[in-house]
């Protein structure tokens, strides 16, 4: 007997004896057999195309048993009105309780569901268990007293992925609409109506707990807003249902059902787009009277949910005394936060504040210092820590508000940052993280006075430290100050050529071969900000510069690192043109370690980089300089080999020891192809992103069906490493080409300190059909030569732009 055949025998054996236990675990209602479960779950996770017979033997019994428990399960664990199983550990040490069994049928359906094969069989039974899933979710009695007694346990449970039949019934719910699609959202809506109408029936029938069945099914479709908002788009009524359910609740006793007043401001949040801005606004003015009373803390939850996802989408002028109102009660509620419950008031605030308008200037002496408090007391959290200083951001950008935060901030820092060595840890770090926040977009008066309070304590710190935080932090700091004070930074520096001088010797310790590369990981960002805003007196230092980049990079284990240092590289190119044979002269003059020169050196790093270069302004600065690059037509290029291909030259799956034996064999290149078939696939990838005719597409599909029908490499499979993948790029790096195209979009580049350079101006698509064309006109047996090496989607992408 095969090992394949062996294998269905024992599985097949397995599925009878599952059969039988599943009946007699069903039978019993202990449950407790909770290996039953884990043995079938692998037989399907292992052997996803079992004979449908044989798996409907089990599928029957299993869901006898999974309708069968929800009645032990409600009465025990729901309601609390009988005594559920006592929790204990199996051999593993895996918590056995009826939970613990609950939430294994769980991963079991959602697995089920997850098999198409299967999907198919249990298709008919899909709404419900829709159904019992929403019922499952019912919040039990134990989670209504731990909530009741600790919000931040509530806030935590709520954001945190925890270990409940809430959380794995969302999980369940999720697959379903995958697996089924439009089918499954019907079924889901269907099983919620379903669910919300027989909630109102026990209330009415006088149950005390009527309101847990409401809670789920707005719950259940909370956890699917992203779906059910799309699900709108395409013509289902989901907003109908939502909005009889949030109205239904409105006029109930926020004591009694504290937990369903909450959802109802969850829900209102998430889909505050579908709901009707009359809902909306009702429950915005709900949830800010709640965050004012004395209400249970799930509600002020609820409510600050609500505030800060509808505040920034309402409207102001109807209710200009609201603002005033939130903004104390949040105040107030600060004071009385802690953990989790804070983050959340922080993110409230942050929002009230944004929409606060010229109404924030007159509580900024009242909220400025509690949040300069709370970013003391805990800026060893960096979470927190964050929070509270993008609320101090949203302060400074409120009008009237920069100058007085600054004056409260900026004696305090200074003392801090010129006595960094007995500081407390992570209090530098963190001020130089707020010093920055303050410099960001700031008039140059503001610059100014921060220059001199703290720009000589920021260059010693990056001179002296060896706090990874404190260095990575100053050196963004340093990148703001020149962004902000550019040429003018020169003069307040008092004695000429003191801060220039500074500026280049921080720069020299970041590029320090001997440091860790973490410690480095901004330096990029810095010595841009040197080439772009004092470029003439940077001029004099690029040689000394590009030797210490060349040995920063030959000792960096980091690829960011050795990416944000190419990008410096590539804005030199630009830097130098139109005379760029003359950097590329400068480059062979510089030596670098085990290359004949650091062109040598720097062109095999950026040909190998370029592809996983993220950003879309650090892709347009990189692509462009290549383009640069080869137009010169420097005989040196044709000189230097750099990697092309990788070559498979083994048979079979590598294993991580295979490798480690048998070390990547790469083909070697002239890097004037590699440029060239770097170029053309960025060409090809924006073609891809803004979309092409049917007949180009067709064309290109018969070209590469063509290919696939002629000769075959034999022995060694080669794979192309001319970009990233051109068949399968990174999503980071499609998103970052899709910004470099969206040239009309005025926040295409997320990077603030890059945004005035005037590369942002080029039209990339112009400037590589420019390259083409030209090197086609000037030089076609080049041109033709290096076509040679292009992979077919390539070379169908140049000759769209040479047609043209």
């Amino acid at each position: 007997m095969t090992g394949v055949c062996r294998w269905r025998y024992v599985s097949y054996n397995c599925l009878v004896r599952l059969k039988s236990s599943i009946i007699r675990s069903c039978q019993i209602q202990c449950l407790s057999d909770d290996q039953v479960l884990k043995c079938l779950l692998q037989l399907i996770q292992n052997f996803p195309r079992l004979p449908e017979a044989k798996i409907s033997a089990v599928l029957g019994p299993l869901w006898q048993t999974f309708v069968s428990s929800f009645k032990v399960y409600h009465l025990s664990i729901i309601q609390a009105s009988e005594n559920a199983d006592n929790v204990g550990y199996d051999s593993d040490g895996s918590e056995r309780s009826l939970e613990s069994f609950e939430i294994q049928l769980f991963e079991l359906w959602t697995t089920i569901v997850g098999n198409s094969m299967l999907a198919k069989v249990i298709a008919g039974n899909i709404k419900e268990l829709a159904y019992y899933t929403i019922s499952f979710q019912q919040i039990t009695e134990e989670q209504v007293q731990n909530w009741s007694r600790d919000a931040n346990q509530y806030v935590a449970d709520e954001d945190d992925v925890t270990y409940s039949c809430r959380v794995s019934g969302s999980l369940l719910l999720e697959e379903i609409v995958t697996a089924y699609e439009d089918y499954g959202i019907d079924a889901i809506l269907e099983a919620s109506q379903v669910c919300f109408r027989e909630s109102r029936e026990l209330k009415q029938a006088g149950s005390a707990d009527w309101w847990r069945l409401h809670e789920a099914s707005l719950f259940a479709l909370g956890s699917l807003s992203e779906h059910l908002c799309e699900a709108q788009d395409s013509g289902y009524n989901v907003r109908d249902l939502l909005e009889q359910m949030v109205t239904d609740i409105v006029g109930t006793g926020v004591h009694q059902y504290p937990f369903l007043h909450a959802r109802a401001f969850s829900v209102v949040a998430k889909f505050s787009s579908l709901i009707s801005k009359g809902i909306c606004e009702q429950y915005l003015c709900n949830a800010a009277h709640a965050i004012a009373s004395d209400v249970p803390p799930p509600v002020k939850v609820g409510a600050c949910r609500a505030l800060a996802e509808l505040l920034p989408e309402s409207n102001q002028s109807s209710m200009p005394n609201n603002i005033m109102g939130i903004l104390s009660s949040l105040v107030d509620l600060l004071r009385q936060a802690s953990d989790e419950t804070l983050h959340l008031v922080l993110e409230t605030l942050q929002s009230a504040i944004k929409s606060g308008g010229e109404q924030s200037t007159s509580i900024e002496p009242v909220i400025s210092p509690i949040i300069l408090d709370v970013w003391a007391q805990h800026i060893a959290d960096p979470f927190i820590s964050i929070d509270a200083v993008e609320v101090l951001e949203a302060i400074k950008n409120a009008p009237g508000c920069l100058e007085p935060l600054v004056s409260r901030i900026l004696p305090t820092i200074g003392t801090i940052l010129s006595k960094s060595k007995i500081q407390p840890d992570g209090l530098v770090a963190g001020s130089l993280d707020l010093l920055t926040m303050i410099l960001k977009n700031a008039p140059a008066a503001v610059v100014k006075a921060v220059f001199d309070t703290c720009f000589t304590s920021t260059i010693q710190i990056v001179l002296e430290s060896d706090d990874h935080g404190e260095m990575q932090n100053a050196t963004e700091c340093l990148a703001a100050f020149i962004s902000g004070g550019r040429q003018e930074l020169l003069v307040w520096g008092g004695e000429q050529g003191s801060t220039l001088k500074m500026l280049l010797s921080a720069a020299s310790r970041l590029l320090d071969p001997e440091l860790e590369s973490s410690v480095s990981l901004f330096v990029g960002s810095y010595i841009l900000q040197l080439i772009l805003h004092l470029p003439s007196h940077l001029s004099p230092h690029i040689p000394e510069l590009i030797a210490a980049i060349v040995r920063r990079m030959q000792t960096s284990d980091i690829a960011g690192l050795k990416s944000s240092l190419v990008v410096i590289i590539a804005r030199l190119v630009h830097l130098s043109a139109p005379n760029v044979d003359q950097f590329i002269n400068l480059l062979l003059a510089i030596p670098a370690q085990g290359y004949g020169s650091s062109l040598a050196y720097i062109m095999s790093e950026w040909s190998q980089l370029q592809g996983e270069i993220q950003g879309a302004y650090q892709i347009k600065v990189t692509t462009t300089a290549l383009a640069l690059l080869i137009s010169t037509r420097h005989p040196e290029l044709s000189r230097i080999e750099v990697n092309g291909h990788l070559v498979k030259t083994s048979a079979g799956i590598t294993t991580r020891s295979k490798a480690r034996v048998t070390p990547d064999n790469w083909t070697k290149i002239p890097l004037p192809s590699k440029i060239f078939a770097l170029l053309a696939d960025t060409l090809a990838e924006i073609q891809e992103q803004v979309g092409d005719d049917a007949d180009n597409i067709d064309e290109e599909d018969s070209d590469w069906e063509e290919v696939q029908n002629g000769d075959a490499t034999p022995q060694d499979i080669m794979y192309s490493a001319s970009v990233p993948s051109n068949a399968n790029p990174s999503v980071e790096h499609l998103n970052a080409m899709a910004k470099v195209f969206d040239e009309d979009e005025d926040d295409s580049y997320d990077d603030d300190l890059a945004k005035n350079d005037s590369l942002n101006e080029v039209k990339l698509l112009d400037f590589l059909t420019n390259t083409f064309v030209n090197l086609w006109d000037s030089d076609r047996p080049l041109f033709e030569y290096l076509c040679q090496g292009l992979t077919n989607p390539q070379r169908v992408a140049v000759q769209k732009v040479l047609r043209k």
